[in-house]
């Protein structure tokens, strides 16, 4: 690709638009498994790297770290957004891409919290932080490269690979978890085996850096810097710009907040969901979710091509009101098909608890409060799956369909003993918890549901890449997109597993976490309703917003 040529305003040529497409998407894949593989063995890295016996508090704390990277991407977009669009899209996706490698690799290389004691946890949020930073500044620089190189009646299908790629790297994390799973035994994946995906990083690194260095810089870049209209503050005209602070707003909780919440409670709250509330073996949760991942890919590629056609802001529409409506079936019918034994224990035998002082404090231990004996049974079964009913009472009772259950004292003094005698109890009421694997036909209806899931995803992220580049002034592109956008994904979307742990939680309720989805949602709509126009695509126009 000749930078003179593309200066000049030459479209590019199909190779070398197969080359920005192919270049750009691995290196996302790349970036996003780095940033995903932490999420992916949460269930290993909650006992590696924090020393608790309270499974829901460990379990928050892996999402507390996870969720310290997603803090610290608007950051990264306004630092690299700045660089961006004040030295090239290249040359700044370069860095990002470095930065992700070296830090994901670092942690496969941290000794556990029995090793090197709280040392341990504070290295790996140092380097959630870089990870942060660092994807901060790559999606919107590999968007905007692709939407730059694309002609108007073909962006929103040649970006729609990059949005596909987000999901690609939740899918080759769930891979390489898998080929480590069938490689190395169980004892020792789960004592060091869980190191190999960091560490493989640093090849993807290698191969994501050698195809980035073949690109030329974005031939719209090109032109402005040729024409002397590069941003002087890229991050203070983002903000100045005629109409600019309404795109800003529009794109946080109008298009990055609808997404963003859908995307992440397909893809990690279900994850989660199967693997905890629902007993499910690991091994089958990440063959499922690898499936139903890598068939969902496509979808983001169909929306994309069809918003060319029909405009923007219609697909996301649909999948945003389609997801108020599916939603809460979607998962209660996860959970019939993914533990159906469970369910109709519940159903058949309610477990009702009584006493004084009856609520739960998900972070008793980490602050070192006193939980109450109530609230500790409540914790219990929560992050057992069991549903129970709350009963005014002087002494706490447990009972199963109306017959009491002895309490040990014991229970309350040790987690793990609570956890083994409460289920114990149950388990002689037809409540099984042990590890289930579904028969063929439910786990068919599970990836159907997942699938589900990944369309209302697809519908409402398949398109964006287009409409974000597409809303903004190209001298400030890349800081006006990338700062709602990592807001948006950073705090509405990346705080999700661990505001729906809380609320989880608190409340008892293994599907009341799905709220702060539907709620983020709704407001969406009204946003993307009154802030984003109908009709076909186009350009950026310099007129302002009204």
């Amino acid at each position: 690709m000749r930078d003179a040529a593309a200066s000049k305003g030459r479209e590019p040529s199909e190779n070398e638009i197969k080359l920005v497409i192919g270049a750009s998407s691995a290196g996302t894949i790349f970036e996003w498994y780095d940033f995903f593989i932490y999420g992916t063995l949460a269930y290993i890295l909650k006992d590696a790297f924090y020393d608790v016996d309270n499974e829901t508090l460990g379990l928050l704390l892996v999402w507390s770290t996870f969720a310290v990277g997603f803090a610290f991407r608007p950051i990264g977009a306004v630092l690299f957004g700045f660089l961006g669009d004040k030295l090239g899209r290249k040359y700044t996706f370069l860095v990002t891409v470095t930065l992700m490698g070296i830090a994901t690799a670092g942690v496969g290389l941290i000794p556990t919290v029995a090793t090197i004691g709280i040392a341990a946890p504070i290295i790996v949020i140092l380097l959630r932080v870089i990870q942060g930073l660092a994807l901060g500044g790559e999606y919107g620089g590999a968007a905007i490269y692709v939407a730059e190189h694309a002609p108007p009646e073909k962006r929103g299908f040649y970006t729609s690979f990059i949005q596909a790629s987000v999901a690609g790297g939740f899918v080759l994390s769930i891979a390489v978890v898998l080929a480590c799973r069938f490689l190395i035994p169980e004892d020792d994946f789960v004592a060091w085996g869980w190191r190999v995906p960091f560490l493989l990083s640093i090849i993807l690194l290698g191969i994501s850096l050698w195809m980035r260095l073949k690109l030329s810089e974005s031939p719209v870049f090109q032109a402005m810097k040729a024409e002397g209209q590069i941003a002087g503050n890229p991050f203070v005209e983002s903000f100045t710009y005629p109409g600019n602070k309404k795109r800003i707003f529009v794109a946080l909780f109008g298009v990055t907040g609808i997404l963003t919440t859908i995307w992440y409670t397909a893809f990690f709250s279900g994850m989660s969901f199967l693997r905890g509330p629902m007993h499910v073996a690991d091994l089958t949760v990440e063959l499922i979710l690898f499936v139903s991942g890598l068939i969902a890919m496509t979808f983001y590629v169909m929306i994309g091509k069809w918003s060319d056609t029909i405009g923007r802001k219609k697909p996301i529409m649909i999948g945003a009101v389609l997801t108020l409506l599916l939603l809460f079936p979607a998962f209660w019918g996860l959970g019939s098909l993914a533990n159906p034994g469970l369910e109709r224990a519940a159903a058949e035998t309610p477990i009702t608890v009584s006493g004084p002082q009856c609520t739960t404090d998900p972070f008793a231990d980490l602050f070192d409060r006193e939980q109450t004996d109530c609230g500790k049974v409540l914790e219990t079964l929560t992050a057992s799956g069991v549903p129970y009913t709350l009963e005014a009472g002087e002494t706490l009772t447990l009972s199963a369909g109306g017959q009491a259950i002895a309490i040990d004292p014991a229970w309350f003094e040790d987690g793990t003993a609570r956890r083994e005698g409460i289920r114990a109890a149950l388990g002689e009421y037809g409540f099984d918890f042990s590890k289930q694997q579904p028969g063929m036909g439910n786990i068919l209806g599970i990836v159907a549901i997942l699938l589900g899931l990944g369309m209302l995803s697809a519908l409402t992220y398949g398109s964006v890449a287009a409409l974000l580049s597409e809303m903004f002034p190209p001298r400030i592109r890349y800081s006006s997109m990338s700062i709602p956008y990592h807001i948006g994904a950073g705090y509405l979307g990346g705080f999700l597993p661990l505001i729906a742990g809380v609320i989880v939680a608190s409340t008892g309720n293994i599907y009341s976490g799905l709220w702060y989805t539907w709620i983020v949602v709704a407001i969406g709509i009204v946003v993307l309703w009154w802030g984003v126009p109908d009709g076909p695509p186009r350009d950026f126009e310099d007129a302002p917003a009204t």
